[in-house]
């Protein structure tokens, strides 16, 4: 009986993250767009969103700490509920970073339109898709999705990189664009951090399916750690 209340409680675990995940994909999904068209309509639902994710964020860390308080589970069943606790924290980070860039927007709008040398469109899609596909190798809890998405890792850093080059040239030559300029600079900054994240929950599904620590870029030298076998 009391394995059963614990199993339900895993699956209702999954089931909230895999809620919160979706939110935050949405948050920063609407607030590239709100970029794209300059909306603030989405912007504002992006602020407003965040409170619902917020709410989220405590139910799924509480459910976590009672699901560890009401049984010792042992190796696969507990790096999953670490796991989650973990990927939620990031999950809500992304949706700090949503909000983050609605902000740029809506300052952006007050300002004069100007054709600046980014593509933050190109980077909102890629840095959308690393949330997305971090988020199925959870569903799936496949390792190997999940190593992918810390391959598209470098592609973010270095468009990132790019339009920090490109902006700051811009506002020298252009100095009147220097507002917009460092607008999209820091929402370059922003959707960089959401593939940082993207990257923390790739990791952390790794952890729970195959009990290998994979963070800091160790490398192929060093040591394999073996997964933890599932006792129970």
């Amino acid at each position: 009986m009391m394995r059963s209340r614990f199993q339900q409680g895993l699956d209702d675990l999954r089931t909230r993250l895999l809620r919160m995940g979706g939110l935050a994909e949405q948050a920063v999904d609407r607030a590239c767009q709100a970029y794209i068209d300059r909306d603030l309509t989405r912007c504002h639902l992006v602020l407003e969103g965040e409170t619902q994710i917020n709410l989220i964020e405590r139910e799924i860390d509480e459910l976590a700490f009672d699901l560890l308080a009401m049984q010792q589970p042992m190796a696969v069943d507990l790096r999953f509920i670490l796991a989650v606790t973990k990927i939620n924290s990031d999950l809500e980070r992304v949706g700090d970073q949503a909000v983050n860039i609605a902000e740029r927007v809506m300052d952006m709008v007050e300002l004069p339109k100007v054709e600046l040398p980014v593509d933050i469109a190109r980077m909102a899609a890629a840095a959308s898709a690393m949330v997305r596909r971090a988020l199925e190798s959870f569903i799936e809890g496949k390792a190997e999705l999940a190593q992918a998405v810390l391959e598209m890792d470098n592609v973010v850093d270095r468009m990132k990189d790019e339009a920090f080059i490109t902006l700051v040239k811009g506002m020298n030559e252009h100095p009147e664009t220097t507002r917009q300029a460092l607008d999209a600079l820091l929402i370059a900054r922003n959707l960089e951090r959401v593939a940082d994240h993207a990257t923390n929950i790739a990791e952390d599904v790794i952890f729970w399916v195959r009990g290998a620590d994979v963070r800091h870029n160790i490398g192929p030298e060093a040591p394999v750690q073996t997964a933890v076998t599932d006792t129970h």
